[in-house]
């Protein structure tokens, strides 16, 4: 599946980019006046091969949750069996990504690919992540698709064999590609794992260079003692794996998280489909940096949603050549952040498709 996904993955369409370019110019506005928009709406273009694009909607979230053997080294003040806690909250609409997701009239889709503490018995619950389609925006559902309980502590031995990230990877190809067929014209990314922000640093370290001191933040607010152990640990995993960043599934089994591995597969089936993929905080973008490493094309299907407070989501986005949307000071994840700019998206397209020209609606150009 992941080879069969990768040869999908092709550039962006140059003369649709083209076609948007010049449609914007003859928009009754001035030229250049929406600023970021413009661009978004050229690459939206380019990356279906039509202008003007399909409006990106509905929206669809999927939030991969997962646990982390790395928790043992005391990054977060958390309890692991918060994440499981979580997912019950996300399944009974209580957490802010539902909030947030009812507003936008986006479905939530909740994926336990690794999460260690077992989950309360629910009825929607699917044993396979090729189940029904998405769930209405009030209705999260559950899809199991645990490759195993959590990984290992990364600063011990690799968090994942090569065969486990494979398979994280594939889930998420495969989510995407349902969450598609069902109607999505726009994924979102979520996520949830406690500690999950200590393998994503170790991830942009790996595939940027970039120190791990640079690219380390403190997560759910970390005091100093704990920040500092933190990079150590960042630092120790890189040492004992050296990880090649030419070998993204290697770096994801080395010292990435299992909905890390996921979110990198979930990128690039949308990307596959030639369907926008609106990317949260640090976690999806540390992510997302897998995914531009297993393609480079699949970087025209990703569009940055916030500016996360985490310091490593920054040098990633700069790695990937991203411009967030929306900078608000989030580090909440869940993809909260990917909902709030999505309304910026959408208005991004529906220029294209409703605004008047300078000769349809009869007004003179300078």
């Amino acid at each position: 599946m992941l080879e069969t996904t990768l040869a999908a993955i092709r550039p962006p369409d140059a003369e649709a980019m083209t076609a948007a370019r010049d449609l914007q110019g003859r928009l009754t506005k001035p030229a250049g006046s929406l600023g970021a928009l413009e661009e978004l709406s050229v690459r939206l273009a380019g990356l279906a091969g039509a202008c003007p694009p399909p409006l990106p909607e509905p929206a669809a979230v999927a939030v991969f949750a997962g646990d982390h053997g790395v928790h043992a080294q005391r990054v977060t003040p958390w309890p692991q069996e918060v994440t499981a806690q979580m997912v019950a909250n996300f399944l009974a609409g209580g957490a802010v990504v539902n909030a947030f997701a009812r507003q936008a009239g986006a479905s939530v889709t909740v994926v336990d690919v690794g999460v260690a503490t077992p989950l309360p018995g629910d009825p929607t619950a699917a044993a396979d992540p090729a189940a029904e389609g998405p769930s209405g925006p009030g209705t999260p559902r559950l899809i199991v698709a645990k490759v195993r309980a959590g990984t290992r502590d990364l600063t011990v031995t690799a968090a994942l064999t090569r065969d486990e990230a494979r398979a994280a990877v594939e889930t998420g190809i495969t989510v995407a590609g349902r969450l598609v067929d069902a109607g999505a014209g726009i994924l979102l990314t979520g996520d949830m794992g406690i500690g999950n922000t200590t393998p994503a640093a170790a991830l942009i370290a790996a595939f940027t260079g970039v120190d791990a001191a640079e690219v380390t933040g403190r997560g759910t607010g970390v005091d100093d003692e704990t920040y500092q152990r933190k990079i150590g640990v960042v630092r120790a995993a890189l040492r004992r794996h050296a990880p090649d960043p030419a070998d993204p599934l290697g770096v994801l089994a080395a010292v990435g998280g299992l909905e890390h591995a996921a979110l990198a597969g979930f990128v690039l089936g949308a990307a596959a489909r030639r369907v926008p993929v609106l990317l949260d905080g640090v976690i999806a973008v540390s992510a997302a940096l897998a995914a531009a490493a297993f393609a480079p094309d699949a970087v025209a299907a990703m569009v940055a949603g916030h500016r996360s407070a985490e310091p490593g989501a920054g040098v990633a986005l700069r790695h990937l050549g991203l411009d967030p949307l929306i900078d608000l000071g989030l580090r909440l994840g869940e993809g909260t952040g990917a909902l709030l700019a999505l309304p910026v998206v959408t208005g991004a397209v529906r220029v294209l498709h409703e605004v008047a020209t300078f000769d349809s609606a009869g007004v003179a150009e300078k």
